[in-house]
């Protein structure tokens, strides 16, 4: 069977907006007609592909369509630009990308390529090891993630390795841990946390001291820059990357709680294996700037 242009326009505005009514604006057509035509492409495919709320999401069948049809308008629309040189709009790649990459090593590792380049980005954040869920719903084309296996039809590139250090300022840890990092001690010392999906900071203090989530306070700072900052400012204590803290260690700034122990934290470029000549120009100087940024094995 052959996918209706004009169906598949309807399905992607519809989840791009959150609303028939929002895909109706963006196709000038009305609200009636978008839920026509989606509705013949669910009858055509044999599968609901929308759930109807508000704003409207996917269905499991809804998000591999959606991963289809994004990937082949990121080709359509890089080959269409080809073809018309004079035009100067310059093509959209949605990638997925951790917090602490682009609070540190990718902006600057892929800037000259970018300013050289008709493309832009729309980078979509969330913590490394949920950005993979974000390629399967469709909501960007390639990614960074903690995740080494790549899905169906995908490759994987290993970048390399964020090594964070559990760090705190040296008068937070003389008043929290006058004898030490220890169990006792880390129960009223509060710990930065950067969301409710981090782990860095907990399993690191449940495998070396045995204290469960839970069991100790918390700040939750969802930036990585104020949450450097909250550190620096001796509000709690934290993991931090070297790409982060710099020579802070060496002035003196900021003090290893556990020296000689860390958490590496493995990162993978995932992108679609029949891609887009830029998203593969891209893909390669996104391992270049990671490769020399991040540690390697």
């Amino acid at each position: 069977m052959t996918l209706d242009t004009r169906q598949c326009d309807a399905f992607l505005a519809a989840l791009e907006s959150g609303s028939f009514d929002g895909a109706a604006a963006q196709l000038r057509v009305t609200p009636s007609a978008v839920s026509q035509r989606i509705a013949a492409l669910e009858t055509a495919l044999g599968s609901p592909l929308l759930i109807r709320s508000r704003p409207c999401r996917a269905t499991a069948a809804g998000q591999r369509l959606l991963v289809y049809l994004r990937r082949n308008r990121l080709l359509e629309e890089e080959f269409l630009s080809g073809l018309q040189a004079d035009d100067n709009t310059p093509l959209r790649i949605p990638i997925a990308v951790n917090n602490d990459s682009l609070a540190t090593w990718l902006l600057p590792g892929i800037a000259d390529f970018l300013l050289a380049q008709r493309l832009t980005l729309d980078i979509v954040l969330d913590e490394q090891n949920y950005t993979y869920a974000l390629l399967e719903k469709g909501e960007a084309v390639a990614g960074i993630s903690s995740e080494g296996e790549g899905m169906r039809g995908c490759i994987v590139e290993p970048l390399g390795a964020m090594r964070y250090r559990m760090l705190a300022s040296p008068q937070f840890a003389a008043r929290h841990f006058p004898d030490g990092w220890n169990r006792a001690s880390a129960t009223t010392a509060p710990v930065i946390v950067f969301s409710r999906k981090d782990r860095l900071q907990s399993d690191f203090i449940e495998r070396e001291l045995g204290l469960m989530p839970g069991h100790y306070p918390l700040h939750y700072v969802p930036a990585s820059d104020p949450f450097l900052q909250a550190i620096r400012l001796g509000l709690g204590y934290g993991m931090v990357p070297p790409q982060q803290y710099g020579d802070l260690l060496d002035k003196g700034e900021l003090v290893d709680l556990a020296p000689g122990r860390h958490t590496d934290v493995p990162l993978y470029w995932h992108a679609w294996r029949v891609q887009s000549p830029a998203l593969e120009r891209l893909g390669r100087e996104v391992v270049r700037a990671a490769r020399a940024a991040l540690d390697q094995p």
